[in-house]
């Protein structure tokens, strides 16, 4: 018989292990949600830019990551008190650090993509990636520096909660998406001369909805994976939050259940259909409202945030666009800006056991909403008046009428339903019926 022998490890590096292993999958999972985010967009936009969206979302991570690599992580850590170095990866001689940089970065783009869908159809290229550059470089990271970094945002025995990032990544990401659109200015046709809005209906309903749940399949890894956690106990054991972990994921899925119902109803209310494309991003509204609060929230909570989180997607859209006259082709804001501004507030009043005065709590989530939203207007406006006075923020009248996919890129991306030009790589064009060939070079016009 075969004496069984105690393992002779460390409990220390088995968490080590198994939390640095769940970090890693859940980020894979996170950037799952960038092929859901360039599907729901190219969805929402009209054909001839769907190319120019395509690539937005493939720059935003590619220019993002590195920036926030090289020098975003930097500047967040120092924000929050630590040395610039510190933060850096590269620099801390520590390779397993590359691990809660790439959580980190993951998180960062997340807020960095939501932009382009407030900007489709009208917005440079080369502006969209500036953007991108400094918001990865700066405008997130001092937002995550003054709150999960810093910590600085007390009133009392009251810390500003946000557990997975409703109004740090989604609530930032929206506002600034908002912000840029109405310093761009709407789509030609947007609007009538009498100031009256025009529907410009999105390309294809599919992708939208496939889209929308890639996202929400994404978003498992957002709330939940930020829940999981194995650690040490003073007697030397390993335990992990269960607790919480089983509570995040009964409210990520109640709420995101809730706010396609929510958004479904207010839609039917307002017009007596059940529109496809408010249910979607119901949805996600839902998920965003949850977002800050999933491992506070009470079940019932849950229901009624995701539900007025879908409910208030059609009014603040309509205020947005008729009120406000901002052009926000993807509903950016009201599926992230004032979903997660919901969500975030409502902290101390779903909160299963507060355990600390109501009022405090509740002054400090809107101090910490206001903060962010303040500083993101301003970094997002300076940004994009200076592109705008420099003549770099939006295509000519001509490239928006033809198409960003032409302009931009020099691609159709459904040859087959256009007309008879087809397009060259170099962006020019070229006859496929045998006639003569012709060119227009899409920036240099």
């Amino acid at each position: 018989m075969i004496e069984a022998i105690p393992l002779q490890v460390e409990p220390s590096a088995i968490t080590d292990a198994v939390n640095n292993t769940w970090i890693l999958t859940v980020s894979f999972l996170i950037f799952f949600m960038h092929a859901g985010f360039a599907m729901l967009e190219a969805g929402q936009v009209r054909a001839k830019n769907v190319a120019n969206q395509l690539t937005k979302n493939l720059l935003t991570w590619s220019v993002g990551v590195t920036v926030f690599f090289f020098i975003g992580a930097g500047i967040s850590g120092l924000v929050g008190g630590d040395p610039f170095t510190s933060s850096l990866p590269y620099l801390a001689d520590d390779a397993s650090g590359y691990i809660g940089w790439l959580y980190g970065a993951v998180f960062a783009m997340t807020a960095a993509t939501i932009v382009s869908g407030a900007v489709a159809g009208r917005a440079r290229l080369r502006a969209y990636v500036t953007y991108t550059f400094l918001l990865a470089a700066i405008i997130y990271p001092v937002v995550t520096g003054i709150t999960w970094a810093g910590a600085y945002i007390e009133i009392g025995d009251a810390a500003f909660h946000d557990f997975a990032g409703g109004m740090i990544v989604h609530g930032m990401g929206g506002i600034a998406g908002l912000t840029a659109a109405w310093i761009l200015g709407p789509r030609m046709d947007r609007y009538n001369a009498d100031g009256s809005a025009n529907v410009i209906p999105g390309h294809s309903l599919t992708f939208a909805v496939l889209g929308t749940l890639m996202l929400a399949f994404g978003w498992y890894g957002f709330n939940v994976g930020t829940a999981a956690a194995m650690y040490e106990t003073e007697a030397g054991l390993m335990a992990y939050n269960g607790a919480v972990l089983g509570r995040v994921a009964m409210g990520t899925t109640i709420a995101m259940a809730a706010g396609a119902m929510g958004a479904g109803l207010a839609a039917w209310y307002q017009t007596g259909k059940v529109d496809t494309l408010y249910v979607a991003n119901g949805l996600l509204a839902g998920l965003v409202g949850i977002t800050a609060i999933p491992d506070t929230t009470h079940y019932l909570g849950a229901l009624a945030i995701g539900g007025l989180a879908g409910a208030q997607l059609p009014i603040v859209f309509s205020f947005v666009e008729k009120r406000m006259k901002i052009d926000d082709v993807c509903a950016v804001f009201p599926v992230h800006g004032s979903a997660g501004i919901l969500g975030t507030l409502a902290f101390p009043f779903v909160h299963y056991d507060l355990g600390v005065p109501l009022a405090e709590a509740a002054l400090t989530q809107f101090v910490g909403v206001v903060v962010i939203a303040a500083w993101t207007v301003g970094a997002t406006a300076v940004v994009w008046y200076a592109l705008k006075a420099l003549g770099q923020a939006r295509v000519t009248p001509e490239h928006e009428r033809e198409g960003l996919d032409i302009s931009e890129h020099g691609v159709d991306t459904y040859p087959e339903f256009g007309d008879e030009e087809g397009v060259v790589a170099d962006g020019g064009r070229v006859r496929t019926d045998g006639g003569a060939c012709c060119t227009t070079r899409g920036d240099d016009k």
